[in-house]
């Protein structure tokens, strides 16, 4: 149990790489915690957006391997927002105090729809170089709780936890998938009670994706084909808003594949990446390229050698 939390990887990433705190509103319980590992030269980097029940650090493997490639990854926190216009406000205001012009966004679940609200909400100012949406919605109706979404504020904290908890996966799981979901279980114990109550009226609030304003930005669609949160019609629904996107499918990997299965999640991650590079939208270190694009394209040529041999 608990296999992650004690992993050498994820102390290694806890001692290295510093957790920020930083205030961009006026209110001061409004605080975003994040972690900005990288070369600071790049202007353009990777953000990851956590699902309802994640920390920041729930992207650590991502952010370990990204940096040794030479990419700058930023994994946030969010403070508490209960609507999405305020969150979107609250996310511009902490890229302005980044000094950051341009992102491109990695979303995982509510994480994910909050990305594609952020690009709708600056498409007239664009903010949003480029999105990969992780088991992400277009509309919070399918959840069938936008009537109980103005309630959660009055939930104590155990019952809003009972809720999660619910659309975690259950029965007989590989080794890699279960110590993913221990360690999101730790995560989610770790939030109070305004953080979840906050993030699941996110994830509920009547709202939904204007892809009109979006369809230019460049989407990569990342699922799974076993279990998850998310049902066949969310993710049918994701390919017919985004018909030009590329698809990166996972056969496993469940609602937390960036946990259990990281190094597939990193390679489509360098993939989508690659076709900004020499680009001022780059996200990567330019001197590292040629030897990242040599390594994507080895790790490629022989994950496609794998599925023709079975």
């Amino acid at each position: 149990m608990g296999e992650i939390k004690v992993s050498p990887d994820y102390n290694w990433f806890r001692s290295t790489v510093p957790l920020k705190k930083i205030i961009v509103d006026d209110d001061d319980s409004k605080v975003w915690s994040l972690y900005d590992a990288g070369p600071r030269s790049i202007r353009c980097p990777l953000i990851f957006l956590p699902p309802v029940s994640g920390t920041a650090d729930v992207f650590f493997q991502q952010i370990l391997a990204l940096t040794g490639w030479g990419y700058r990854v930023i994994a946030l926190q969010y403070p508490v927002y209960w609507d999405h216009l305020e969150f979107c406000d609250g996310f511009r205001k902490l890229l302005d105090h980044l000094q950051l012009d341009k992102v491109h966004l990695f979303g995982a679940s509510l994480g994910g729809f909050l990305a594609q609200k952020f690009a709708e909400y600056t498409h007239k100012s664009p903010r949003v170089q480029s999105l990969i949406l992780c088991n992400a919605f277009s509309d919070t109706s399918i959840f069938n709780q936008t009537w109980t979404a103005n309630s959660f504020w009055l939930m104590p904290a155990f019952m809003l936890k009972k809720i999660v908890l619910g659309n975690f996966a259950s029965g007989p799981l590989d080794p890699e998938m279960a110590d993913g979901i221990d360690f999101m279980v730790d995560r989610l114990e770790s939030l109070g009670q305004s953080e979840l109550a906050s993030r699941l009226t996110l994830n509920c609030q009547n709202s939904y994706v204007e892809p009109h304003k979006i369809r230019d930005i460049p989407v990569t669609i990342m699922d799974v084909f076993d279990q998850s949160a998310l049902s066949t019609e969310a993710k049918e629904e994701m390919y017919k808003l985004y018909p030009n996107a590329r698809r990166a499918h996972l056969k496993t990997g469940g609602n937390f594949p960036y946990l259990c299965r990281s190094a597939e999640v990193n390679l489509y991650i360098q993939i989508h990446l690659l076709q900004f590079h020499g680009t001022r939208y780059a996200a990567i270190d330019p001197s590292m390229v040629s030897a990242e694009e040599l390594e994507v394209q080895k790790i490629s040529l022989h994950t496609s050698n794998e599925h023709e041999e079975q």
